[in-house]
Parts: C-alpha cells; structure tokens; sequence
C-alpha cells in the first residue's frame, strides 16, 4: 500500500474474527416485531461502517485504509510493521472474547512509537473498573450513585443502599450484562441477580444505587483544548411498564428489541442555560479525571432535586453517524467526517509534539 505524497497515511484498524457472520444471518422485517417500532430497522454491518469511516477520511484528505486484525496478533504487528501508518484509527475494543485486552492493543501501539486516537492504556483499563472509576471520580468531587461491591452471594441489602437497586457486572463496558432484570426491588431478586452475574460472568457483581430522574449524556472532544457537545437526554416516556427505565444492552444495540424503539434521544435537551453549563462542567472534569483523551461520552442522572450522578465514563464510544457521540457533534453544528477529522487531527498533533 504506497503513501499518497504529502498525505497522512491512517489505518482504520478494527477487529471482526468472523466477517462472514454478517452476510448471512437472517434479517427479521419491523413487520415481524410485536410493537411498533420507532426508529427504521437497519442492517449495516460493523464492517461496513468502518469502510464508510474510511470513505469519509478519505474525502477529508487523508489517505485512509481499513484493515481487519482477525482477532490475530501476528496479523496486527506485520501489518504495522509493513504499512506504518502514521496514525491508527483505533477501533478494537474485543480480542478473543473479552473486551479487556482492549487496553493490551492500546499497549501494542505504544510499545511500537504508534501513534492512535482515542483513551491511552490506562484510561481503558480503568474506566474499565467500575470501582476504581468512582473512587477516582468522588476524589475530583463528582457524585456517583452509592454502591457496593459484591463477590460472593449476599443475604441483606446493604445498610447504606435501598431498594430499587442496580446489579451489574464490576469489569464489563457497553452496557454488557444490564438487562431489565438488573433493576431489583426485594431481597430475593437481589440474591438471585448476585448469583447470575458471578456465575455467568465469573466477576464480582456491583450492587448500585438506582437514581430515579433525567438520564443525561455528555459528549466531550478534544485533547488539550476541551469541547462539551450539546446535552442529549434518553427519553423514557413512552417505556412500557414491564420495563425500567434504564439505557440497557438490549435498548443500546438490540434494534428488534422494544426497549431500543422506547429509549428515544432528544438532543439538545431540554436544559435552563445554567443547568446545561453545570452539567457540561461536571462531564468536562469527568474526562479530565479519567484522563480520557480526543472524545468520550459521559452518562448522568439527574435526580428531581437537580443533583447530577455520573454513571459511566465512556472512552472511545461508538460513533455510527446520527447516533450517541456524533448525534451530539451533529447539534453542535459539525458535519459527520468533519467529526471524524477533528478525531484524527488530534493524534496527528500529538505525534507532531512528541518530534519538537
């Protein structure tokens, strides 16, 4: 693959172990659903995003490639070795089946003077632990909701915790393991909840303190310069009964799920200009706490007093055009690629400051 002249060369580097998966497995039809579905039901594969993101770079003058590790070690460190791009776009977040050697990769690039987007090495393992991530962020004098950490079967709501509350797996991210069944409100659903997630997921499970109010999510970019995106809120009005309130796996990337068409985003929300402020400020020293880096999204709750909990600090999230991170960039007046070149301009401006 020959270098353009003149142009910085970025590899768009993700990892599908089975691409084939995508071109064969059957699609249900909307018609199919039990519910009326609110958003259009699409089937654009992973793959076909990070070729569209490739597209995109392309057009905003970089010469940009996509390349597929296959869950192979030996296939990434050739490829590095013979192509050298002068920045990875990095988008491997899984290798084998876990989603914690998401930092290993980071490792590799910096073990290889590569030069990436996104979270370094310990923002990914530490936003990672949900616990050490909330012990950081009540160190800056951010509200997290209260929590107990679980690794063994529990007879008791603790003391300091009252029902409903939240149980989910202490080392997972994307909303791995918070179905609907994770909000509990009696101590029998709670025992039964603890032993799922240390039996299934073979971690400590953390037992969180629900915060019933506004679900808030805050997109922030930039590197040494900050930017706080418009404020989207997850509208929970049309949530049928049978299921909490809640932003749970099946509503984040289940589109023949209910909750995915009852969790409606409204972005910008609808915020006073001093509560829109106070909330970005919160986000802005979230991801400086984190040290996340070129873009994350935090998530929040605002119960009715108007106190704010960060739930989640999101390094590197998805960015699907007209979703999450990019819907929030797109209200604040940025095209989709702009986005994308702003991302990688940003490590580009790292590898030039570590040459000075």
């Amino acid at each position: 693959m020959a270098r353009k002249k003149n142009k910085v060369k970025v590899g768009v580097i993700y990892n599908e172990s089975a691409p084939e998966m995508y071109g064969s497995k059957a699609q249900t039809e909307s018609g199919d659903l039990k519910f009326i579905p609110y958003f259009e039901i699409e089937h654009q594969s992973p793959i076909d995003e990070f070729e569209e993101i490739t597209r995109f770079l392309c057009r905003q003058g970089y010469d940009a490639y996509s390349f597929n590790i296959h869950d192979s070690l030996d296939k990434l460190l050739d490829h590095l070795t013979k192509e050298k791009p002068d920045v990875v776009f990095n988008f491997v977040e899984v290798f084998g089946i876990s989603s914690r050697y998401e930092m290993n990769i980071a490792g590799i690039y910096e073990m290889l003077g590569v030069h990436y987007t996104g979270a370094p090495v310990l923002t990914l393992a530490n936003c990672q632990d949900k616990i050490l991530t909330k012990k950081l962020l009540r160190s800056s004098g951010i509200q997290v909701p209260d929590y107990e950490l679980v690794s063994e079967q529990i007879q008791h709501l603790p003391k300091h915790l009252k029902f409903p509350v939240l149980i989910k797996p202490a080392y997972e991210d994307a909303s791995v393991g918070i179905e609907h069944d994770a909000v509990v409100r009696d101590e029998k659903r709670m025992r039964d909840r603890v032993a799922y997630i240390l039996n299934h997921f073979k971690q400590p499970a953390i037992v969180d303190q629900y915060i019933d109010g506004r679900e808030l999510n805050v997109s922030v970019v930039g590197d040494e310069e900050l930017e706080a995106l418009p404020i989207s809120e997850i509208d929970f009005s049309e949530m049928p009964a049978h299921l909490d309130k809640i932003v749970s796996y099946q509503a984040k990337w289940d589109p023949h799920h209910e909750a995915y068409h009852r969790t409606i985003p409204i972005c910008p929300a609808p915020l006073t200009v001093n509560l829109t402020k106070k909330i970005q400020k919160i986000a802005v020293n979230a991801f400086r706490t984190m040290n996340c880096r070129d873009y994350a999204r935090i998530d929040c709750r605002m119960n009715k007093n108007g106190d704010v909990f960060v739930l989640e600090v999101n390094p590197n999230p998805d960015l699907t055009e007209g979703a999450g991170f990019m819907r929030s960039a797109e209200a604040a007046g940025y095209k989709y690629a702009k986005m994308l070149a702003r991302i990688v301009d940003s490590a580009v401006q790292r590898k030039l400051r570590s040459k000075i």
